[in-house]
């Protein structure tokens, strides 16, 4: 409970009215980046974005809409009401009138914050930046903070995936990295059963076009797999916000699978064991490769067997990760620092001599180094 004393005399300044000084200034930092994310259309992304937009302007904040996508919801238009718009710029194509974000009047128009709906969006061919992402980047640059939403499937790295779930094209797509870059990740979650309700109540899509979407891509089936999804890329950023402030001792939140990716005949079968653990685990699936002296000289044959089993794991919905290092034990120590696997795939090709003894120090040298890991070895005889 708030306390009506303490708030008299709390004087401190709005952090959004900090930066407001410093536009003045003329020493404006990078805007800050806050994103709602969602597993699907109608999970209330929108709503939640506009709320946040009255309770900053309640609290005295500069704020403006730059784009806010309605879809003629009654509930999400009226909370429109009361915030400042930017008029959005109209524009001629293919003799239809459209209507865009006026990237340009908002920097001009100079707010300590803008509401920017539907981060994904593909602008319409001619204007400034093609991708509705690339104007929110000019306008942080410009030190102005943003407030956006997405949806979880039009992230490129999960995008092939979803595809392959729903059986329908993820046209538009934004770089994985700007989903890594934001300062803030809210996750906006809603059960599956509970949103197929809100569009048979009409909350989301008229009543022309529900019937059709309950059918198709909002099946319980495919709604669950993307909540899975927006679950597990959330708590991938929280666990990336734990990691930078180097002093939480909360352990890992998801588990992750590493699978080296080499010119051995069981690379293939390493790959494919790795996706299987990591879909079971719900944890993220990584594919290492590393680029030594030794793996330049390969012949073409092997470096094209080893670009095979990466176009593989990227169909699998793996990170690619490159490490330049003298050897696989060094790559192994990078990408475990780089990446904090709970554990690591490696294929195995029985052999006499030196080799066998290389493959199996790997595997030794990875538990001295974090007993805790969880180190599998996959045999090239098995089928």
């Amino acid at each position: 409970m708030r306390d009506p004393e303490r708030d008299a005399f709390d004087v401190r300044p709005d952090p959004d009215e900090l930066l407001a000084r410093l536009h003045e200034d003329g020493t404006s930092p990078r805007g800050r980046l806050r994103l709602y994310l969602g597993m699907a259309p109608g999970v209330g992304k929108t709503y939640r974005m506009l709320e946040e937009g009255h309770r900053r302007v309640g609290r005295g904040t500069d704020l403006v809409v730059g784009f806010a996508e309605c879809h003629g919801r009654p509930n999400t238009i009226k909370l429109l009401e009361g915030l400042e718009q930017v008029p959005r710029t109209r524009v001629e194509y293919r003799g239809v009138t459209l209507e865009e974000m006026d990237t340009d009047a908002v920097i001009a128009r100079r707010p300590t914050v803008v509401l920017v709906d539907e981060l994904a969006h593909t602008n319409i061919p001619g204007s400034a930046r093609s991708k509705r992402w690339e104007d929110v980047e000019a306008i942080r640059d410009a030190g102005i903070h943003v407030v956006t939403t997405l949806n979880i499937q039009h992230l490129e790295g999960v995008a092939d995936a979803v595809a392959t779930i729903t059986g329908a094209p993820v046209n538009e797509r934004i770089p994985d990295e700007v989903l890594r870059a934001a300062d803030e990740i809210e996750l906006v979650d809603m059960s599956p059963h509970a949103l197929r309700q809100r569009m048979r109540h009409g909350n989301v899509y008229p009543p022309e076009r529900t019937a059709i979407a309950l059918d198709r891509f909002f099946t319980e089936a495919n709604l669950t797999a993307l909540r899975e999804i927006a679950l597990r890329m959330a708590a991938l950023s929280v666990e990336g916000e734990l990691e930078a402030t180097g002093t939480s001792p909360i352990p890992l939140v998801t588990e992750r699978v590493l699978v080296l990716v080499d010119e051995g005949r069981a690379a293939p079968r390493a790959v494919r064991r790795a996706a299987r653990m990591a879909a079971l685990l719900h944890g993220a699936l990584i594919a290492l490769v590393v680029e030594s002296p030794a793996a330049a000289r390969l012949p073409f044959d092997r470096q094209r067997d080893i670009a095979q089993a990466l176009d593989d794991a990227t169909d699998l919905g793996a990170e690619i990760l490159h490490i330049e290092a003298e050897d696989a034990a060094a790559g192994l120590d990078a990408a475990l620092q780089l990446r904090r696997p709970t554990h690591v795939v490696l294929a195995h090709e029985p052999s006499g001599g030196l080799a066998r003894l290389r493959r199996g120090t790997l595997a030794e040298h990875l538990l001295r180094l974090d007993p805790d890991l969880e180190v599998h070895l996959v045999d090239v005889r098995r089928s």
